[in-house]
């Protein structure tokens, strides 16, 4: 099934089903006939996360309201991403970029981890969100990740055997010994996958020597430049996807 990439992609938060009417919010109200000036009867292409990509047409449903009508899905709902992101929490605008490409990049969860030189010890799950959203909306993608909570590296590293299983660990190790990624990963054997980020002032030595230490845990290099995080994000998620993730046997698209 080919993609249609010029049509308006919005996410809702209704169930989706042939026939299925669902008001719009007030500030989709207003993008889709004020912004993009649509009228009654125009399509949009709607997602939840949960129910596929369906077309619907506009319609008025009173003085200033729309409502949307979903008619024909367009595409199934694929099966949720399974990689993880972890990641120390930055400040806005660099986390709102990091958010956006993870989710472009295949991450399926989201896990801000608190580290010793964590600059962000908080963070806007709800702005996280809406990151992901947007992200989502723009690129095609119809399902949007879990958002967790931040947890300190020390609890993530003490209660992964039990919560993960076979879940491996990257660790993107600006002081990984082996300066050939590819390599080293390419002799992993298949399983879950997570990926780790540190923060901008780099892991703490006991924090470093403590992922080395886990069975779990995979160390690779990004290579001969020290990366700002968000940058690292994407070089990360991309390698971990070029090599072991789903950008390999890729079915290809139907004519």
């Amino acid at each position: 099934m080919i993609r249609d990439f010029a049509s308006t992609r919005l996410f809702v938060r209704a169930a989706l089903s042939e026939g299925a009417a669902f008001d719009l919010d007030a500030k989709q109200a207003n993008y889709l006939v004020n912004v993009l000036r649509l009228g009654a009867g125009e399509g949009v292409l709607v997602f939840n996360g949960a129910d596929g990509e369906w077309r619907a047409a506009l319609a008025a449903s009173g003085r200033k309201a729309w409502r949307l009508v979903a008619a024909e899905q367009t595409r199934p709902q694929p099966q949720a991403p399974d990689l993880h992101y972890l990641f120390a929490p930055l400040k806005h605008a660099r986390l709102d970029y990091m958010v956006e490409k993870a989710v472009e990049m295949g991450a399926g969860r989201l896990r801000p981890v608190i580290t010793r030189h964590t600059q962000v010890k908080r963070v806007n799950r709800d702005r996280m969100q809406a990151n992901a959203i947007e992200a989502a909306e723009q690129c095609g993608i119809l399902s949007l990740p879990a958002i967790d909570e931040p947890v300190a590296l020390t609890d993530v590293l003490a209660g992964w055997p039990t919560a993960e299983g076979t879940r491996r660990l990257i660790f993107c190790d600006e002081g990984a010994e082996n300066t050939e990624p590819v390599a080293v990963l390419s002799a992993l054997p298949r399983s879950p996958l997570a990926v780790l980020v540190g923060p901008e002032g780099g892991f703490a030595e006991d924090e470093r020597a403590a992922l080395r230490a886990a069975p779990f845990v995979t160390a690779i290099s990004l290579g001969p430049r020290i990366l700002r995080a968000d940058t690292a994000a994407v070089a990360a998620l991309a390698i971990v996807q070029a090599v072991l993730g789903d950008w390999r046997n890729r079915p290809a698209a139907p004519d």
